[in-house]
């Protein structure tokens, strides 16, 4: 009997093991791919200086780029922990997502800070509706913005115009401060699905970066 358990856990560690080593390299493999993506798609201007795994989920890599783009950059790729089965049951449960993440400093420091969050309400047609309910007339509204503030100052209107057009659409967060790094922005790692998207992607932030130069003239 004792046998049998010491073989059925020496079986269950190697299969724990496989599984690591697998989604390891998996998770190695998709990181690799999409910071070349963002590497391709900086064309001449910018290049990766070097890279390190912080952990099986974290990738990270500092950036240079040529003089009026961005200085100090940083690219943090957060995977799902997929080598450990339990963490990545629970990531899929929260339907956590994979996300890219640029830091940088600009040529100026902003002269304002600003967190901004991007959310979406999701309606479906309920089953149950009756056929009364088809009178009723649906609109499509445009970008709403909800904002803490208690006084919306004109430096901040190049920025938010940029994150409500269509080519900003797929940035989770977007963060400004004066300290380093003056430039915080998250994308979810599915909408850099190849190097024409990464180009869309730091095509965004050169227009961020933009609109926090405008506001110090």
């Amino acid at each position: 009997m004792g046998r049998l358990v010491l073989v059925d856990a020496i079986g269950a560690a190697v299969l724990l093991g496989a599984w690591f080593f697998y989604f390891a390299r998996y998770n190695r493999r998709k990181g690799a791919l999409a910071l070349r993506w963002v590497e391709s798609a900086c064309s001449s201007k910018g290049r990766v200086l070097d890279s390190h795994w912080l952990s099986v989920t974290l990738l990270q890599a500092r950036f240079g780029f040529a003089s009026h783009w961005f200085d100090n950059a940083k690219v943090t790729i957060r995977l799902r922990p997929r080598p450990i089965p339990f963490k990545w049951f629970v990531s899929a449960w929260h339907k956590q997502k994979e996300t890219l993440t640029f830091e940088a400093d600009l040529g100026c420091a902003p002269g304002f800070q600003l967190d901004v969050f991007r959310h979406r309400w999701l309606s479906q047609r309920h089953g149950n509706l009756t056929a009364g309910s088809r009178d009723w007339s649906v609109s499509r509204p445009g970008p709403v913005v909800l904002t803490t503030r208690t006084h919306w100052t004109q430096e901040l209107s190049p920025v938010v115009n940029t994150l409500i057009t269509s080519r900003g659409h797929n940035l989770i967060s977007v963060r400004f401060r004066s300290e380093s790094p003056h430039l915080a922005a998250t994308v979810p790692l599915e909408a850099l699905s190849d190097e024409h998207a990464a180009a869309g992607f730091l095509s965004v932030l050169r227009e961020l970066a933009a609109g926090a130069s405008a506001s110090r003239q």
